[in-house]
């Protein structure tokens, strides 16, 4: 998809779902796994951006739990409009230390070494080309303190391709990969991430919570044939995946933990 449709479509969104997390993911559920996994590596009193924040819905909570201050930027004007309606929103003590503002994460409007960390979720994988995703990767480092650690949770097509082979081994059709991502090559991303930056960990928090939505789920209601939507965040069925522990390495979604190197 063109970098204007793009733009067009997360616009739209905006647009459309206001405050509402949809209006970055339509599964909820995943974005909260996303938050707690992200939150777990955050310390009290970092200065941290968070790139491509969308309306600002996990900036604020990251902020709210970790006493942090959180500079959130998105490219979409229409997302940091709400973001600021967000921030209007929260109580004075948290909402002092919230700061938004329109930016591009290829070419981030920040001194070196500004940030003691990095958040990036799901916001690598809509730049359109293996060079636009290292030069946001090089951003991140550029902005980041020595030590400091870059968050990046983003679709890989490895999990994709695993998570595919599960539903194909019990007669379900492979998940196409939207045309509005270019899914992270596994392989590739430390060599995209350049010799700054040290891959410490790799965290699969949805794995369990994918092969029982994305697997599970669908087969369950064949098998009922019962009017179920295997798509709906907020079934019952949903509630309960989102509580299982992470096991394995079927879901799309995957936290990176990168140190800068000092």
């Amino acid at each position: 998809m063109p970098a204007r449709e793009i733009f067009e479509y997360w616009s739209s969104q905006a647009v459309r779902h206001g405050l509402d997390p949809a209006s970055s993911w339509s599964d909820w559920r995943t974005i909260e796994l996303e938050i707690e996994a992200i939150s777990a590596h955050l310390d009290p009193g970092l200065y941290v951006l968070d790139a491509a924040c969308g309306t600002g819905y996990s900036s604020a909570r990251y902020v709210a739990l970790e006493d942090s201050r959180i500079l959130g930027v998105d490219y979409v004007p229409q997302m940091i409009e709400h973001a600021l309606e967000r921030r209007a929103r929260l109580p004075s003590s948290i909402a002092e230390r919230l700061e938004f503002q329109v930016g591009d994460i290829r070419k981030l409007d920040f001194a070196d070494q500004a940030f003691d960390g990095v958040i990036a979720t799901r916001a690598v994988i809509n730049l359109r080309t293996r060079s636009e995703q290292a030069k946001a990767l090089h951003e991140f480092a550029r902005v980041l303190r020595p030590g400091g650690l870059l968050l990046l949770s983003d679709a890989t097509i490895q999990g994709l391709e695993r998570l595919n082979a599960l539903r194909v081994e019990w007669g379900l059709p492979p998940i196409p990969q939207p045309t509005f991502n270019l899914y992270l090559d596994e392989a590739e991303l430390q060599s995209s991430a350049g010799p700054e930056l040290e891959l410490d960990a790799v965290q699969n928090f949805a794995s369990s919570y994918f092969v029982a939505t994305r697997v599970l789920k669908p087969l369950l209601a064949k098998v009922a044939d019962a009017e179920v939507d295997v798509a709906d965040p907020d079934a019952e069925f949903n509630r309960w995946a989102a509580q299982l522990p992470a096991a394995g390495d079927y879901g799309t979604q995957k936290l990176f933990i990168f140190r800068k190197r000092g």
